[in-house]
């Protein structure tokens, strides 16, 4: 039995979460932390990320801070040269960060539309790219995308993104075509809905808790900490021959209708 659980150990690793100064990527970062996994947070405000970082210090976890913008090619491949050069290898990357926008599509913003783009889905790319090389130079490495239900779904007023999502879904996959003969698992965690900063608004609509109450088989809303395990699983041992797998944390939601 010890055998086997050792494989979920993370110690001795290395994690980059992008946009982990709150939410679902403070809470995976937490759980990587607990599994024995060093820390490198990111995210652009550098307050929340200070207060995040002494938070998990303070809990025992060896965390640093880096603030860069993940959206800037140049900003990204200066930060993961500092991490790599100067921190450690990163032998596990989270790709969290993402941003929402709610507008009818026929008025949605054009400027807010290349927003989430570049936020939610070239990101991906572009951190992805920059750590990958230095993993596959080492012969591995895990690389967990952050998805989401929308992947598969959409609602009213979110279709840019649903699209960024299904794109990071698929990039996901092709990742793990094209870098698992180099040693990577490339794979995703698409939650549902779940009680964070981001959704604040939804939870403070009656109408719509009702809806996800009814909608969801589980009858309530995720909690962050819901999204420990898949991470740990996605960056361990213990899922050395999972591969290109979108894996659903969404208390059945996708599973009925």
């Amino acid at each position: 039995m010890s055998t086997q659980l050792s494989a979920f150990s993370l110690a001795g690793r290395r994690a980059l979460v992008t946009g982990s100064s709150r939410g679902l990527g403070l809470a995976m970062a937490r759980a990587l932390a607990g599994a024995g996994a060093a820390l490198v947070l990111n995210g652009r405000d550098e307050v929340a990320l200070g207060a995040a970082a002494a938070d998990l210090a303070e809990s025992g976890a060896d965390v640093t801070a880096l603030a860069f913008d993940v959206t800037s090619r140049d900003s990204v491949e200066h930060a993961v040269a500092h991490i790599e050069g100067e921190i450690g290898p990163i032998d596990i990357l989270v790709n969290n960060a993402g941003m929402q926008f709610r507008s009818a599509l026929e008025a949605f913003p054009p400027e807010k539309f290349d927003q989430i783009v570049a936020t939610n889905l070239t990101s991906v790319f572009t951190v992805s790219q920059a750590v990958a090389r230095h993993m596959i130079a080492r012969g591995s490495g895990k690389i967990v995308n952050i998805c989401s239900l929308l992947a598969a779904l959409s609602r009213p007023s979110i279709a840019p993104y649903a699209a960024t999502k299904g794109a990071v879904a698929n990039l996901t996959r092709g990742m793990a075509v094209d870098w698992a003969r180099h040693g990577l698992n490339v794979n995703g965690i698409a939650p549902g809905y779940f009680a964070t900063e981001m959704n604040d608004a939804l939870l403070k609509d009656e109408k719509f808790n009702a809806w996800i109450e009814a909608r969801t088989p589980m009858a309530r809303w995720g909690r962050p900490e819901e999204l420990g395990g898949a991470a740990i699983f996605l960056a361990s041992e213990a899922s050395r021959f999972v591969n290109g797998h979108i894996l659903y944390v969404d208390g059945a939601f996708t599973a009925t209708v």
